[in-house]
């Protein structure tokens, strides 16, 4: 996959490249600064609203879609770590990595977020994403919060979508969920939670208000998109530790009895982050997963 910026002449791999311009303006980029980023695997591009990594593996098929990275409430690029480059290496498909505004590097973020956010991003953000970085008919990779808008993305953007594979996914809220979020709110009160996010984000603070205050909103105990389920028309992989310390397996279960040939995987010894804990079966699943697509 190569990231289309027509207007920018000699763009080499490893170059970070910052624009001017929102993801909602509409308005074309205007590059304000490339310098060389000493060392860099990959393209890394900072826009208004976004921080983007640009994959492609040693041995890329044309043929083969592009994996666009969707990260958890908390997360981020660098909190992915090699996975997305593994993945991309297995499967041949190059791969887009992106921070959400507000995450990471990207562009700060002050407005308060409604319980409808992840729809928020699923149908105004990433399809925006999509148009400027030229990628039609994505396979979304997405991770918890990131999972929940790929699933929303595929049944209600109205856009082609390849497939999708989704990593502990949400649903609809199970108190089990939310009482990993309170337990999330201690260790941010009370241990050197803050410190640790502080190395990956820009914002900390935002970074986990934002998610933590949100779900725990009286309101957002209804929130839920089984509705939209059955709408999905792309093959689906889901996947979910047995351990994961916010949800019940009954997340990935609503997924395969809506959409008909979803494939289910449950993972031993694993927590809310496959990717993780259990990386190379994760990563062997999404191989055996992209090779069944075909071209």
């Amino acid at each position: 996959h190569q990231v289309a910026e027509p207007h920018v002449a000699g763009l080499a791999l490893g170059d970070r490249l910052y624009f001017n311009t929102s993801a909602n303006d509409g308005n074309v980029a205007t590059p304000l600064l490339v310098g060389d980023v000493t060392g860099s695997p990959v393209q890394t591009i900072v826009t208004g609203s976004w921080v983007i990594n640009d994959l492609d593996p040693a041995d890329v098929d044309p043929e083969r879609p592009t994996l666009v990275f969707l990260h958890e409430g908390l997360g981020c690029i660098d909190m992915w770590r090699d996975f997305p480059q593994q993945v991309c290496d297995r499967t041949g498909c190059g791969g887009v990595v992106y921070a959400r505004a507000g995450y990471g590097r990207s562009s700060p973020q002050r407005q308060a977020r409604g319980v409808d956010y992840m729809h928020r991003e699923a149908l105004d953000a990433l399809p925006a994403l999509l148009d400027r970085l030229a990628v039609d008919r994505p396979l979304l990779v997405g991770h918890s919060d990131g999972g929940s808008i790929a699933l929303i993305h595929a049944a209600r953007a109205a856009r082609p979508v390849r497939a999708l594979v989704v990593m502990a996914p949400h649903e609809f809220v199970e108190e089990i969920t939310l009482a990993g979020i309170r337990d999330a709110r201690a260790a941010w009160q009370h241990t050197n939670l803050r410190e640790r996010l502080a190395r990956y984000h820009d914002d900390p603070d935002w970074v986990f208000h934002s998610w933590n205050d949100t779900w725990l909103r009286p309101e957002f105990r209804d929130w839920n998109i089984e509705d939209c389920l059955p709408a999905i028309d792309c093959p689906v992989l889901a996947l979910q530790g047995e351990d994961d310390e916010y949800a019940t397996l009954r997340q990935i279960d609503v997924i395969a009895e809506a959409v008909p040939g979803t494939t289910r995987l449950t993972l031993g010894q694993c927590g809310h982050s496959p990717q993780r804990d259990q990386a190379a079966q994760v990563i062997a699943a999404i191989a055996g997963f992209v090779e069944g697509l075909g071209a």
